[in-house]
C-alpha cells in the first residue's frame, strides 16, 4: 500500500469469491455493455457504431426475450433445416410451374433412332 511500505496482499484463490462463482453471479444475472461510437467533421456526421454487448445465460437471455440464435442458420441446426424446406419448397414450385409451360418430351419411336 502507498506510503506504508507493505505489499499488496497476493491472491491465492481463498479469499473472497474465486472466478467460477463470479461467472455464475455475471451469467444469472447477466450484464449489459452499450455504447456509440460517433465520427464527425465539421458537424457531418460519417460514422456511426452503435456496440451492445450482453453476458447472460441462455435461461437468462431467453427470459429477457433474447433468442436470436435459434433462428439464425449459421448457429442452429434446426434453423438451416427450416430454410432448406423452404428452399425446396420454392424449387418444386418453379420447376412444376416450368414444367408446365415448356412442350410435353417426345417419344421415341423405332424409326427416330
Amino acid at each position: 500500500m502507498p506510503g506504508t511500505g507493505r505489499l499488496p496482499e497476493r491472491y491465492d484463490g481463498t479469499s473472497g469469491a474465486n472466478l467460477a462463482d463470479i461467472l455464475e453471479r455475471v451469467l444469472d444475472k447477466g450484464v449489459v455493455i452499450a455504447g456509440d461510437i460517433r465520427i464527425n467533421l465539421l458537424d457531418i456526421e460519417l460514422l456511426t457504431i452503435k456496440l451492445r454487448l450482453i453476458v447472460a445465460s441462455v435461461d437468462k437471455a431467453k427470459e429477457m426475450g433474447i433468442d436470436w440464435w435459434e433462428t439464425d442458420p449459421a448457429l442452429s441446426s434446426g434453423a438451416r433445416r427450416g430454410e432448406l424446406a423452404e428452399e425446396n419448397r420454392r424449387l418444386r414450385e418453379r420447376v412444376a410451374e416450368l414444367e408446365g409451360r415448356a412442350p410435353a418430351p417426345r417419344e421415341v419411336t423405332g424409326d427416330d433412332r
